[in-house]
């Protein structure tokens, strides 16, 4: 079983770290949107929104597939340009998530009956 620091974003400005173990998120690209019960979240919709590997590299929603890249970025994510025009050869990782992958953001899209706090027994 592959493990995950998901970290869910909540529509009041809050974000939440849970440690999952599932392979339920392998094969997810960013964008899509899962079920909050495979992370202990009843009720809860969740869109991925992004995360990193295990070296810490950001994944970038046109990329596609798993694997790790070399490209050429002028914007985020993955690269902040200190002047307009400059262009630096960065490496990221593809949509999709895999093993590889260690960090998984997500944004609430529905919310469930009761608050993220305390389902995860967080006050």
């Amino acid at each position: 079983m592959a493990k995950f620091k998901v970290v869910v974003s909540d529509k009041d400005g809050k974000s939440y770290q849970l440690e999952v173990e599932t392979t339920a998120l392998i094969g997810k690209r960013i964008g899509d949107e899962i079920n909050g019960s495979t992370i202990g979240l009843d009720g809860y919709k969740l869109k991925i929104t992004g995360g990193s590997d295990k070296c810490g590299f950001p994944m970038r929603h046109d990329i596609h597939g798993s694997m790790k890249m070399r490209v050429l970025l002028s914007k985020k994510p993955g690269y902040k340009p200190t002047d307009k025009g400059i262009r630096r050869r960065k490496s990221i990782r593809g949509n999709t998530i895999s093993s590889d992958i260690v960090q998984v953001n997500t944004k609430v899209v529905e919310s469930g009956e009761k608050p993220i706090s305390e389902l995860i027994g967080q006050e």
